[in-house]
Order: structure tokens, then sequence, then C-alpha cells
């Protein structure tokens, strides 16, 4: 047998209270660590208004089925607590919302449900305090609209920041290649220039020896004259 509509209502109510009140939890963390909960926050009075929604749509079921006696009216008297338990919940997460509460100890598991999720202290919230005028008072369904247009826009830009960032590893590839090149360029320079270091040197050791040689030939030839000088004056008749 299925289960009764306005039940399964009741439970996607309650489980939408436990993502809301973990949704809390997260923003309240993000604004101790200095994060920046403005997106969270969007999310929160989206999640808070369709809650609000679900409620209505609860007491209004209760109402017809109690109107039309297909209710026990101990049944239909559970379900009313059950609305009230709602309604206290939702007062509180509203509360939690707008920074008029914290989150103490004692009241985690009211907010979090069956959730194990912890909370220190929430300040005032100062993204509500300078929210933009722009989704206040907006629906369930603009407000959705209104975050699908804030994440094409976001899509957008990091679609131009990839292709920028594309563009820049391509460029620095082909610095790379030409540094490559140079370096290469400039190996071969000197290279060159040690060969010819080298045969500058064998050449500057070869004009030494021939400078050397030179040298002893002139003198071989002083002497020989000398000799044949000595040789003419001594028979050389007086």
């Amino acid at each position: 047998m299925s289960q009764d509509p306005w039940l399964q209502n009741y439970d996607a109510t309650c489980r939408l209270a436990q993502e809301v009140a973990e949704n809390l939890h997260e923003r309240n963390r993000q604004q101790r660590t200095g994060g920046n909960p403005a997106k969270i926050n969007m999310t929160l009075r989206a999640s808070l208004q369709k809650l609000k929604q679900n409620i209505s749509q609860l007491k209004e079921g209760l109402l017809r089925a109690s109107s039309a006696r297909r209710l026990m009216q101990p049944e239909a008297d559970r379900r009313q607590n059950l609305i009230d338990d709602l309604l206290t919940r939702e007062k509180q997460l509203n509360a939690t919302f707008r920074g008029d509460v914290t989150e103490p100890e004692s009241s985690r598991s009211t907010l979090m449900g069956m959730g194990s999720g912890t909370s220190g202290g929430g300040a005032a919230n100062p993204w509500l305090i300078n929210e933009s005028e722009d989704t206040r008072g907006l629906t369930f369904g603009e407000i959705k609209q209104q975050q699908q247009r804030v994440i094409e826009v976001q899509d957008a830009g990091l679609d131009a920041l990839a292709a920028v960032i594309s563009r820049h590893k391509i460029m620095g590839q082909e610095i790379g290649n030409e540094l490559d090149e140079q370096n290469e360029i400039i190996d071969d320079l000197t290279h060159l220039v040690d060969k010819t270091d080298d045969s500058i040197r064998n050449e500057t050791r070869r004009v030494k020896l021939v400078e050397t040689k030179s040298a002893s030939c002139g003198m071989l030839v002083v002497i020989v004259l000398l000799l044949i000088a000595i040789v003419v004056v001594a028979v050389w008749p007086v």
C-alpha cells in the first residue's frame, strides 16, 4: 500500500529543513574562517522560502482532509502537532539565518534534526546587512533563475580565463622553443671560439719557434764571418 501523499510531503519538508540547518552551519563556518558566504546565503534564502511554502501546503492539505472527515480526530491532532513542530523549526532557522540568534550547544538537535553537525556562536551576517535589494521579495523560482544567471556569468568568466591561460601557455611554449634554439646557437659559437683560440695559440707557438731558429742562424753567420776575417788578417802579409 502506498504512503499517504500528505506524509510524503511532510517527509520531504523535514528533509528540506535538515538541509537548511546544515547550510546554516556551513555558512557560519565560512564566516568564522573568513570565507565569502554570499552564494550560500542566496541558496538559504531560496530554501527558506520553499520551506515556508511546503508548510503552508501541509496546513492546507490537513485542513481539507479534516473538513472532508477523511481523518480520525487523533490522526488530525497528531498531524497538527507535526506542523506545529515544523513551524517552530522554521522560526528558529529564519532567526539563525538573520543572525537574530546564535547556534548554542543546547539547540543543535533542534536546528540540525538528526544530523551530527556542530557550530559555534554565529554573529550577525554582514552579507545580509549589505545585501542587495535585487533578491528581496523574490519567489523561489525567481531566486533560482537569478542563481542560474549568476552561475552562467561565472561559467562565462571561467571560460574566458581558461582561454587566456591557454594562450599564455602556448606563448610560453613558443618562448621556450626559441630559447632552446638560441642556446644551441650560443653553444655552436662557443665551440667555434674555442677552436679559433686553439688555432691562434698553435700559430703563436710556430712563430716563436721560427723566430728562435732565425736568431740562431744569424749568430752562426756572424761567427763564420769573424773566423774568415781572422784567417785573412793572419795570412795577409805585413
